[in-house]
This record gives C-alpha cells, structure tokens and sequence, in this order.
C-alpha cells in the first residue's frame, strides 16, 4: 500500500524558491481604470514632442483661490503685505473653527462631511472661508465631496469661480506629479459636468487659454468630455470659442471629441470652425497628426452643411498642409457631398427610361385571354 502512495515532491533547498514558484506566488496586479487605460493607450511620445512645439513658452502659474484671495488681503490692508498668509478679517472662532475643518479634511476617507463646511455655499463671503481650510491640502476624496457640494447648492457663476481656482489647479498639480489622475479627482471632473456652463468656462477654456496644456491633461480631461453627455448648446458654444481661441496644440483634441459627439450645430459654428482651420493656410509648422483627425471629423460629420466656397478654400488647404494617410481621406469626404441648401437627389427622378403616364388606362371587359382548358 505504501508504494502505490503518490510520492511528494519535496525541494531540497526550500529557501531557494524555483523560477515557477515565484510566478505564481506573485499577486496579480489590479486591472487599470479605464480613463487610466486610455491614457497609456493614446499618449505619443512623439507626438508629444510636436505638441510642445506648439505651447505657449510664457505661459506664468496657474492662480489659486489662495492667490487671490491673499492679493485681495493685502490691497484692503497695508499691514499684512508683509505676511506671507494673511487671514482675512473674520471672528476668530470662526477662523478656528474653519481652520479645523481644514485639518479633517486633509486626513479625509470616507464618512459624512462636518456641517460645518456644508453651510458655506450659503455664505456671502464663502471665498475667504473656503480659504481658511487651505483646498490644496484636502484628500482625493474631500476634494470629491466638496465638488458634489459646491456643483449642487452654487450658482453657475460661484461654481465656476470654485472650478477653476480650486479644482483644475489640483487636477494638473496631480496629473503632474504622479502622470496619471487619482479616481477621486475624476469622479470630481465628472461630477463638475452637472453644470456644463460652469465647466467650460472653469476648467475646459482656461486649460485651453493657459497654453500649457499637454497631451496627458488633454486625454484626461477629454475622456470626461466623452463619456459624459453634454447638452447641444452648451457643446456648440465650447467648440466655437475653442476655435477662435489662441491654437495651443492640444485644442485639436478638444475639437475633435466634440465634433464626434455628432450635434446638429448651427451655421455660425460651422463657418467658425471652417475659419479655425484656414487660420493655418500659411502656417510653416508641421501640424500634428491631431489636427489632421479633427478636420477629418469635421468634414466627415458636416461636409453636407459647408459652403461650396469653404470647400475650394479647404482643398487649398490641403495643398499646402498634407498628410500621407488622413489627407486623401478628407479630399474624397470633400469630393462625395452636397453643398449647404442643396436637396438630396432622388434617385427616380434620374432615370431618364422611366416616363410618367398621366392619362387614366381604359379596360374593355370583353378582352379576355383564352384560358387553356384541360380534356377529361
């Protein structure tokens, strides 16, 4: 009975492990988030470079809620010029207890949010109170709450001033060092999109206007754009004042997704993103491979809306700015489409063989066809 028994394998050198053993005992490494995927998936390296080439070199730091609100501090009082974080004049228990608030929020996971912090929407000078909790050191997570906050109980105007002071200079600030975004800090962009007005004119227009904005930022913050549904106006002015804005290279990106997202624009915006692209006719730069994809998005979505004179100009255009593969795309998209006020053809209406029979057709009863009958 003994022989039959399996006999075990045993290591010789237990505390030498073998090369298989290692494998298996290794943890499995957690899938990555999606907008986290889609940033290693989509990020160029050279393409980066040509991006660079295209960001503003005097491009100053991204002003803080704490920057203005310390400026606005030291224009009402000469003696906290000297002070390198003044307060701003309020009852010092409140100050105490904000200053509190900010201590907690700091070491925030999870939980419910003091009340304290949930009154300050409400309050007149909620700025230099948000101020006292110091937003730049609150958690992921507290960031996430405050979001969900001040984007439910504020105004359009109040929530953009909170986006774009409090939450985009921590987005970059996080994108920046660790090359990716914390998931609580996604959560917050997409929560941001509660407001659309606020988030254009909070987070999209001055990531674009500050010149900096590299491809990391713009794959982020455009996944966002993305999966997010944008109301059609809201959509149709972000990407007209995206085409008239200052080109930054990353613009394209922005312009890109939201032509995908196949609005019926007006004609204004399309005569004004015809305009963005003919800005470039006598451009020298090597454009990206970006700004080929988002012209070829425009004429493939809306080559039935443009002007047969916007046509000519952009087949000029693409003399002059060429691409190998994207190119004779945008060239047949151009070729094979209708002009702006132009009907479909029917395709009845071009069969020259067919002829319309107005007059009524006259039976006569007593014309019957034979009917062969069978022999019994």
């Amino acid at each position: 009975m003994a022989k039959n028994k399996r006999e075990r394998n045993q290591n010789p050198q237990p505390f030498l492990a073998d090369d298989d053993s290692v494998a298996s005992t290794k943890k499995h490494s957690k899938a990555p988030k999606h907008h986290q995927k889609q940033d290693k998936e989509e990020i160029d390296e050279d393409d980066e470079k040509l991006l660079e080439a295209f960001l503003s070199k005097d491009a100053g730091p991204q002003r803080t809620l704490a920057d203005v609100i310390i400026q606005k501090i030291k224009e009402n009082d000469a003696n906290a010029a000297s002070e390198k974080q003044p307060l701003p004049k309020l009852d010092e228990s409140l100050i105490d207890l904000y200053k509190g608030v900010g201590k907690f929020l700091n070491k925030y996971t999870t939980g419910k949010m003091p009340k304290a912090f949930k009154h300050i929407p409400s309050m007149q000078l909620w700025e230099d109170v948000l101020y006292l909790t110091q937003p730049e050191n609150w958690s992921p997570n507290a960031m996430f709450q405050a979001t969900r906050i001040f984007a439910s109980n504020l105004g359009a105007k109040k929530a953009e001033r909170f986006y774009r002071l409090v939450l985009l200079p921590r987005v970059r600030d996080d994108i920046r060092k660790n090359k990716r975004l914390h998931f609580a800090l996604y959560q917050s962009l997409k929560k941001a999109l509660y407001k659309p007005a606020a988030f254009n004119k909070g987070i999209l227009f001055p990531l674009c206007k500050s010149g900096t904005c590299n491809l990391r930022e713009a794959v982020i913050v455009g996944s966002v754009l993305e999966k997010v549904s944008i109301p059609m106006l809201h959509s149709s002015v972000a990407l007209m004042k995206l085409a008239e804005m200052e080109y930054c290279g990353t613009t394209s990106y922005f312009i890109k997704l939201l032509l995908e997202k196949k609005y019926a624009l007006p004609y204004r915006v399309v005569d004004a993103v015809v305009a963005h692209f003919m800005r470039f006719l006598e451009d020298t730069r090597i454009m990206p491979v970006i700004w080929h994809q988002s012209l070829l998005a425009f004429v493939q979505r809306y080559k039935n809306e443009m002007l047969k004179e916007d046509k000519n100009n952009l087949r000029v255009l693409l003399e002059t700015q060429k691409h190998k593969l994207v190119t004779p795309e945008i060239m047949r998209e151009l070729d094979n489409s209708r002009n702006r006020g132009e009907k479909e053809d029917d395709p009845m209406l071009l069969a020259s063989s067919v002829h319309v029979i107005n007059k009524t057709i006259e039976e006569d009863r007593f014309d019957i066809p034979e009917v062969p009958m069978e022999e019994d």
